[in-house]
């Protein structure tokens, strides 16, 4: 069997699964997915094993310390797997929701139903937990799903794919709702992107390179997760307390996730107290700053930044520092060099918090909290599919709303058009 017809097989089974899965009553839904939690917890050592040869492989080829921690699975996080899969189980089902009726002149009523966008597919980097977080997800909203992560991750994801498709199975269920694609090959992304006539969506989780990548090849559309170049704006009246806590948790507790601070903006009025204050703090905590010049007159030993530092996502303990005016020099400086993802006025000028909320136009935009809260568990959707950086059809963290569409409904009485 070619490559081509392997992805199509696969393609196939998910879309023939897909229309059993749409007619999946709630109960069933729950019931699978707390299955799947037991069975990954039950699995924790088999997990572990498999990691520990995606882990060895990683250090071999070299992979920063961020790199190995997303892609690392302890008992913690293989719990925290299980809970989220729990989470999704409590959730409201969005599909068969009626979002409105009217009744129209001609006395029909009108109204719009949630369904299943069909089959999704997810291609994704690092993380293994995704394999986990996507399946709950498609599968409580109703839809087939086909994953095919990093070859970093191979026998984590594999590993996690046969438990979780050994639970539909033991429920009588069609296995290919959950697709996860076995080989590394980098062609069978390509392959997987031209399948439109089975596969209803692409959403791609990664680098800068991979979402590039599959939004020029994709035949399907894609919604995309593009990087995560976070601000932090520290604003003239700020409480220095809060922002010095804020800006470590964003900065240092996770350094390699999509929303770690990658560039704190300081107002100048604020910068000659506070920017020596969070260099000598973050620098105590292994963080490399990168400050413009006006940064390195009040820190003079951290390394001067670059204009490619701006835009970067560095996803390690790395973080550009720049002083500005004020807040249309923060709100300008967003505008230019962030990615729609997940931007932070710290602050008690309320008018300045307003005007934040409504000028910057990230996919997520916070007053006082650091930007590590951009994710949907902690927002309340359960485990994300991930954050969306495109404007159509899902903006921000995607929970299981985000993974339907909706059709109109009609109810008449005999009525035909004049």
């Amino acid at each position: 069997m070619t490559l081509r017809e392997e992805m199509l097989q696969l393609a196939g089974q998910a879309r023939d699964a897909s229309r059993t899965l749409a007619q999946l009553s709630t109960t069933v839904k729950n019931d699978l997915l707390r299955r799947m939690a037991e069975a990954l917890e039950r699995e924790t050592p088999a997990l572990i094993e498999a990691n520990a040869k995606d882990l060895a492989n990683g250090r071999e080829k070299g992979l920063s310390t961020a790199m190995l921690d997303r892609l690392r699975l302890d008992a913690d996080r293989i719990r925290a797997m299980a809970d989220g899969l729990r989470e999704v189980a409590e959730l409201p089902d969005p599909v068969g929701e009626i979002t409105g009726m009217w009744r129209r002149p001609s006395g029909i009523q009108v109204g719009r139903m949630r369904i299943p966008l069909g089959v999704i597919g997810i291609i994704f980097e690092s993380r293994p937990n995704v394999t986990a977080d996507a399946a709950g997800l498609c599968l409580k909203s109703g839809n087939a799903v086909v994953l095919r992560g990093g070859s970093e991750a191979i026998h984590s994801n594999v590993a996690i794919g046969a438990i979780l498709k050994g639970q539909l199975t033991a429920m009588g269920l069609p296995d290919g709702a959950l697709q996860v694609v076995t080989t590394t090959d980098r062609a069978a992304v390509t392959e997987l992107l031209q399948l439109e006539e089975y596969i209803d969506l692409i959403i791609p989780r990664g680098g800068e390179g991979l979402i590039r990548f599959v939004s020029e090849n994709s035949r399907i559309p894609v919604i995309k997760h593009y990087k995560g170049v976070c601000h932090t704006f520290v604003d003239a009246d700020a409480d220095l307390d809060m922002a010095e806590k804020i800006c470590i948790n964003a900065k240092v507790q996770r350094p390699g996730v999509c929303n770690a601070m990658e560039t704190l903006l300081v107002h100048r009025a604020a910068a000659a107290t506070f920017v020596p204050r969070i260099a000598a703090t973050l620098a105590a905590l292994g963080v490399e700053l990168r400050g413009c010049p006006t940064t390195r007159q009040h820190a003079p030993n951290i390394k001067a930044a670059v204009e490619e530092d701006w835009g970067a996502e560095f996803l390690d303990l790395i973080l550009a520092v720049k002083v500005v005016d004020g807040l249309d020099e923060a709100i300008a400086h967003i505008q230019r060099y962030g990615s729609l993802h997940t931007e932070v006025i710290v602050t008690r000028d309320y008018a300045n918090s307003q005007r934040f909320l409504r000028e910057i136009n990230s996919s997520v935009v916070m007053v006082n909290a650091s930007s590590r809260f951009s994710d949907g568990n902690q927002f309340g959707l359960g485990a994300e599919i991930g954050i969306s950086t495109t404007k159509l059809h899902s903006f921000g963290p995607m929970g299981l709303e985000d993974l339907t569409t909706r059709k109109f409904i009609v109810f008449g009485d005999g009525q035909v058009r004049a």
